[in-house]
């Protein structure tokens, strides 16, 4: 197996705005309209693509989270913090790491067990953060209120129910396209499967959620990476700890697309 290669993180030069708590704060995730996350989806998924085939070199992230997504003044994505990224070189799939780095409940199950990553172990990654953003939750607080149902069974308990709208943020109210949201979450269920080899490409994940062509049917997404001292600690009631907004200031930085 070829060894890949680091690869620097970029300089960039940020503001984080915790007290603009869009997606977890009471009050302030009502302002993200459902059109504004939808966005975010999509252009998440298409700096991915450009990493992983695109661009000049092929990167795998290997730490893709809301923390890592940059937001700005219009609420473009730009994904950041590639101090953990990978190289992939010529015809090279996938890697092998002694050192496990990431963030639990991203990490794809390959990855967290084997230490194996590849571009379907960022794509697990995304099929996290697309349920993230639909359901206003975040995963690592999910597994804390809920020991025994993660935010990834959560969702598939609802739609192999029918009933995937339930998952819905109820800051939404009623104002998002149903069908859109249904395909975003049977997306991000098709994302989080298991085994890497069922899970989508990136350029699939992108035609399924801009095409109205009939999906594959996911399977039960089982792999649940607990973090037995996350339930030790303390709640932090403030939701700006947990999910912050962060406008780029890099002059010349450019989307991920």
């Amino acid at each position: 197996m070829v060894a890949s290669h680091h690869i620097s993180s970029h300089h960039i030069i940020f503001l984080t705005i915790k007290s603009e708590c869009i997606l977890l704060d009471p009050t302030k995730r009502a302002e993200l309209s459902w059109a504004e996350r939808f966005n975010i989806i999509q252009g998440i998924a298409h700096g991915l693509l450009y990493l992983h085939r695109d661009s000049c070199l092929r990167v795998i992230h290997r730490d893709l989270k809301v923390g890592n997504i940059l937001l700005d003044d219009k609420m473009n994505p730009k994904i950041s913090d590639f101090g953990s990224a990978r190289i992939f070189e010529g015809t090279q799939n996938l890697a092998k790491t002694h050192k496990v780095v990431g963030t639990f409940g991203y990490m794809s199950p390959e990855y967290a067990l084997g230490g194996i990553f590849s571009e379907k172990s960022d794509v697990f990654s995304f099929g996290v953060l697309l349920l993230e953003i639909v359901s206003g939750k975040k995963v690592t607080r999910f597994l804390y209120d809920n020991e025994h149902l993660s935010l990834l069974s959560h969702a598939w308990q609802l739609w192999s129910k029918g009933k995937e709208l339930d998952l819905i943020d109820d800051a939404l109210a009623d104002s998002f396209s149903s069908t859109e949201v249904k395909r975003c979450i049977q997306v991000a269920l098709l994302c989080v499967q298991d085994h890497a080899e069922n899970r989508p490409t990136m350029a699939a994940v992108i035609s399924m959620l801009s095409s109205e062509t009939e999906l594959l049917q996911p399977k039960e997404p089982i792999f649940t990476f607990h973090n037995p001292s996350k339930f030790d600690q303390p709640r932090d009631n403030n939701p700006c700890s947990i999910w912050e907004i962060t406008l780029s200031l890099a002059e010349g930085m450019g989307s991920l697309e």
